[in-house]
């Protein structure tokens, strides 16, 4: 019997672990269901999906400040936010194999027993779907009882509402304006799965853009098309995404219009950015609970009002996912099978490899001071000297690193180095003097171009 052949999603699950990306968390102890650690290259890939976003989304624009709240707050958040009474997934249990599932995800799931079968055609019978909610509840405190229950926060919006009024005052900004933050939220997922596309514990990017309600339509289609946008500028295929617009009956209570940017994973199309229009909705409850008017007071037409709120907000994980499974390729060369990872070298973890040729005549001594160079010029680097230079090329293609410099005889004579482009495979001699010049305008103008 042929043995089966591994999934596009085993071969990046694989090379994660292998090459130090992500690996199942606990793994000496049996490991916990869908619950992962950010290897070496892995957080160097999430900490850059982070700062690409933070510098669009914040650094470049005028009109959008930070924020970084506080992963429990008081429960009463919670509740004013509906989060307590109906932020709940039907569930249903297999009275067979005892598996539990989302009853709306039937059709897209699996027996645990005979994975080839949807739950409940395993010979089991499914109980009637019941309501689960997805907050994780804690206890502050010595003691535990009704009166020191908190929750881990499910979404990082609720603290960026509560802190609407302090930021106004302080940042002197007026709507149209945002507040964003990047930061951990925990949701107890019934059927967490796909690698990291959904987990339990995960890290999101949201900003909360705060509008005058004439003005929602205009900044909720501004907000489609930049973060659309964002995507294919950072390298992902523009023929794998797509932007569609929920339907009446998908909306929140709360919403006036939702638009998922979803991408065509190995699994089928997903979720990887939602922008919403959250009316005002949070700022209007938080205001009435509390008793602390939230409403804008605009000096010049003397009105007070809640502003409108348009929501872009994505899974980091996620988006990680998704960068790695868009720069995966098996290129097939004439005398074997490339490996490749394409990232945008803004997102690669690592910019730039250093390399002697051979481990001799002084060039690894050149070569590690060429490295610090680098270095210090604020590029991720990566050192190795072990094996041909041709295996040391491909281990860099594995992990998408998108340039590698070369020592040799003429480093030592000349001053020259030589570059390698992770695409095209293509090498360029540098004078090393203009080595770090050379390298930065290579990143701002790679191009899907640089694919072909």
């Amino acid at each position: 019997m042929a043995k089966p052949q591994p999934t596009l999603m085993d071969k990046i699950v694989s090379l994660c672990k292998r090459r130090g990306f992500i690996f199942p968390a606990s793994e000496i102890y049996g490991g916990i269901g869908n619950t992962y650690d950010y290897g070496p290259l892995g957080v160097e890939l999430k900490r850059r999906v982070k700062d690409a976003w933070w510098n669009a989304v914040v650094t470049a624009r005028a009109d959008v400040v930070g924020l970084d709240s506080a992963i429990i707050q008081n429960p009463k958040t919670w509740e004013t936010s509906g989060h307590v009474a109906g932020f709940t997934d039907p569930m249903v249990d297999c009275k067979k194999c005892k598996g539990r599932f989302r009853a709306d995800h039937i059709g897209d799931l699996s027996c645990p027993e005979k994975p080839s079968k949807r739950p409940g055609e395993c010979g089991g019978e499914l109980t009637e779907p019941r309501s689960f909610n997805l907050m994780f509840k804690t206890h502050v405190g010595p003691m535990e009882g009704s009166g020191s229950v908190a929750y881990l926060r499910p979404e990082t919006a609720q603290g960026i509402f509560l802190n609407f009024k302090s930021v106004l005052e302080c940042s002197r900004l007026k709507p149209p304006f945002g507040i964003a933050q990047i930061g951990k939220s925990f949701r107890n997922e019934i059927t967490p799965g796909n690698f990291v596309f959904r987990t339990r514990e995960f890290e999101q990017a949201e900003m909360e853009f705060f509008v005058p309600p004439a003005e929602n339509d205009e900044w909720y289609e501004h907000w489609r098309g930049v973060r659309f946008d964002w995507y294919i500028d950072h390298g992902i295929s523009p023929e794998r995404l797509r932007l569609r617009e929920h339907d009446a009956a998908e909306l929140a209570h709360y919403s006036t219009a939702t638009a998922d940017i979803e991408y065509e994973y190995p699994f089928g199309w997903g979720e990887l950015e939602g922008i919403a229009c959250r009316t005002d909705f949070d700022l209007a409850r938080h205001s009435e609970a509390s008793g602390v008017d939230l409403r804008y007071f605009d000096p010049q037409t003397k009105e007070r009002y809640f502003p409108y709120v348009i929501e872009p907000a994505g899974g980091v994980d996620r988006m990680a996912l998704t960068f790695l499974i868009d720069a995966y390729e098996e290129e097939e060369l004439e005398k074997d099978t490339r490996v490749v990872l394409h990232f945008h070298p803004a997102i690669a973890p690592t910019t730039a490899a250093v390399f002697p040729l051979v481990k001799k005549e002084g060039m690894p001594e050149r070569a590690r001071e060429i490295e610090a160079e680098l270095r210090a010029a604020r590029m991720t680097t990566f050192y190795d000297e072990k094996a041909a230079i041709g295996r040391r090329y491909r281990r860099q293609d594995e992990v998408g690193t998108p340039f590698c410099v070369t020592v040799d005889g003429d480093t030592l004579a000349e001053d020259l180095v030589t570059v390698r482009h992770r695409d095209t495979m293509e090498q360029e001699r540098v004078a090393t003097g203009e080595l770090v010049s050379y390298l930065d305008d290579a990143v701002r103008n790679w191009g899907r171009a640089s694919r072909v």
